[in-house]
């Protein structure tokens, strides 16, 4: 754009030049001079009137199935805008598309089901299309004595994974927590691979496609990533353990899959417990995706947003470099994390309070209070204020439709994959987004 408006200035200052020149010519130059505008007019509208608008029609009909439009159903009812009403989320939340099977993003989908909120594993049968992965949260790895246990099988629902596959085609990758004590595992050859064993015998067994993993956070918690040793430690067991199930074949593909969580940085620096950059590259062979906690920004302590825009851009950056120079093979493999779920927090009062709520706490507040919204630009989320019955003052934080689709299409510009955490705390209309 800057390039255009020098370019029109430029011809202004010479369209002046020209005016100038013709007083003082002769009469018969003039109809050359004539002749000469009327090129250099149509010059201009070749440039800068003709070619962008085919090439927009190009990039429209090149890129069609990846802009926005493509949630015709929903964008149709004109209700994804910044301008809402409590009313209008009331009658129109529950009516999601009847085409439920269509996607509309292009890169990877991670939804995660969590057994507490039993809501999630009917949304995964309904949308399940929408997904190319599911991760219920199941498992723990804990240690037991000198030895581990994998601990979650009682939640396992073999025929709800059944039902899954008969709708759709979704990797089923359980969450596995590594809650054993990190100083045994990481520095006993033994231990390491007995909690692979117990992985990958568990994904055979249960007939799965992989695992999701969690211990980056939990590792920071417990100071075993300031240790430089130690953290190459840990970054070996993921690599030896996503290795192991790429060489390991599930019932329908020949080899399973590996996502691993990681968390944002909390600075604009590095810091050495947060994972970063060099971690990506060196394990990006042994992991087919990155789930990024790009949430929980805000707390009841520190009341806010749950995921600013500005925020997650800074933690993309930190992790990939600027968007218009980074390795594409790689940056597909991060799956941004985007809450379903909101914050309803206490902000008066010298203590603070509150916390997490779901998609049904969210509709009986609405019903309750009918809230006036506010749009919050810099961090492109929406928040009402109400008091309790106890006359105290509440803020709460919820995603809307048009804050996820912000964040969609930010992560399309990114050519990243999406993490959803988690499916059973939103709305229904928000999966005609995805």
């Amino acid at each position: 754009m800057a390039r255009r408006r020098e370019k029109r200035l430029s011809a202004a200052e010479n369209s002046e030049r020209r005016k100038n020149q013709d007083e003082a010519k002769p009469r018969d130059d003039q109809l050359g001079e004539q002749d000469s505008d009327r090129r250099l007019i149509a010059i201009f509208v070749i440039f800068f009137i003709a070619i962008p608008t085919v090439s927009m029609v190009v990039y429209k009909v090149k890129f069609a199935d990846r802009v926005i439009h493509t949630e015709s159903s929903i964008r149709q009812k004109g209700i994804i805008k910044t301008v809402i009403d409590f009313q209008e989320i009331l009658t129109e939340h529950s009516k999601a598309s009847e085409n439920s099977s269509t996607r509309h993003y292009d890169y990877a989908v991670l939804g995660y089901i969590t057994p507490w909120n039993s809501k999630g594993y009917d949304i995964a049968k309904i949308f399940n299309s929408k997904f190319t992965h599911l991760s219920p949260v199941w498992y723990d790895l804990k240690s037991q004595g000198s030895g581990l246990v994998l601990e979650g099988r009682h939640n396992a629902d073999k025929g709800w994974i059944q039902e899954l596959r008969s709708r759709g085609n979704a990797m089923i990758l359980p969450r596995v927590v590594l809650e054993a004590f990190p100083g045994e595992l990481l520095r006993k050859k033994k231990l390491r691979q007995k909690a692979i064993d117990l992985i990958v015998a568990e994904c055979k067994e249960m007939e799965y496609d992989g695992i999701v993993l969690e211990s980056w956070s939990r590792w920071a918690a417990y100071g075993v990533l300031h240790d430089p040793d130690m953290r190459k430690m840990a970054l070996q067991f993921v690599k030896q353990l996503g290795d192991t199930l790429h060489s390991t074949s599930s019932w329908r593909s020949k080899h399973m899959q590996f996502m691993y969580v990681v968390g944002p940085a909390r600075s604009e620096k590095l810091e050495m417990y947060d994972f970063g950059p060099e971690d990506l590259q060196f394990l990006q062979d042994s992991v087919d995706g990155f789930s990024l906690m790009t949430y929980d920004f805000s707390n009841p302590q520190n009341p806010g947003p749950n995921a600013p825009l500005k925020w997650i851009d800074l933690t993309l950056k930190l992790l990939l470099g600027s968007s218009n120079n980074i390795d594409s093979n790689l940056a597909r493999k991060v799956l941004l994390g985007l809450n379903f779920y909101g914050n309803d927090f206490v902000i008066s009062g010298d203590s603070g309070g509150g916390g997490a709520i779901t998609g049904r706490d969210y509709l009986a507040l609405l019903q309750k209070h009918k809230p006036t919204f506010q749009w919050d630009k810099e961090s492109g989320e929406h928040i009402f204020m109400y008091r309790d019955d106890k006359n105290t003052k509440h803020a709460v934080f919820y995603p809307t439709l048009i804050s996820i689709l912000l964040r969609l299409e930010n992560a399309r510009l990114w050519g990243i994959g999406i993490s959803i955490w988690e499916i059973g705390q939103g709305l229904d209309y928000f999966f005609d987004l995805l």
